[in-house]
């Protein structure tokens, strides 16, 4: 059985979905790890993980605007505003998504659908860069 680890840095745009699915794909193969899992893991409390659709765009962006008609900026419905209005909101769409993916990998290839994506899920106003931790185990 072997192990690798890495971490990747993404630099966001602000609030939206990255696509990162090349990067850790990449990655993956450069490990020669034929059968094993993969776990992808956020090291933010403002930021996501997800698997989502990638051959229409207009997903992405339906995405975005439906989490943020979910868990708008408020000045009164949330205690912490340390950071500015788009802080809490932040939190609670990162507690809603995903900060931890586990993919299979068969093929030494990760096993997603033929419309599926990994997507840095930002929450955020302003661009942030985000750490990415990568675990893959298998033989």
């Amino acid at each position: 059985m072997k192990q690798a680890t890495s971490e990747i840095r993404i630099s966001t745009r602000g609030q939206g979905l990255q696509n990162i699915t090349s990067q850790v794909a990449s990655w993956v193969k450069e490990q020669n790890i034929k059968t094993g899992l993969l776990t992808v893991f956020i090291t933010h409390t403002s930021a996501s993980l997800t698997i989502q659709e990638n051959a229409d765009p207009d997903v992405c962006e339906d995405l975005t605007d439906f989490f943020m008609k979910l868990v708008p900026r408020s000045h009164t419905a949330y205690r912490h505003s340390a950071e500015g209005l788009d802080d809490m909101p932040a939190h609670i769409k990162s507690v809603l998504t995903n900060v931890q993916l586990s993919i299979p990998v068969t093929g030494g290839r990760m096993a997603l659908g033929t419309w599926q994506g990994i997507y840095v899920f930002e929450h955020r106003d302003r661009p942030h860069t985000r750490r990415i931790a990568l675990h893959l185990i298998g033989e």
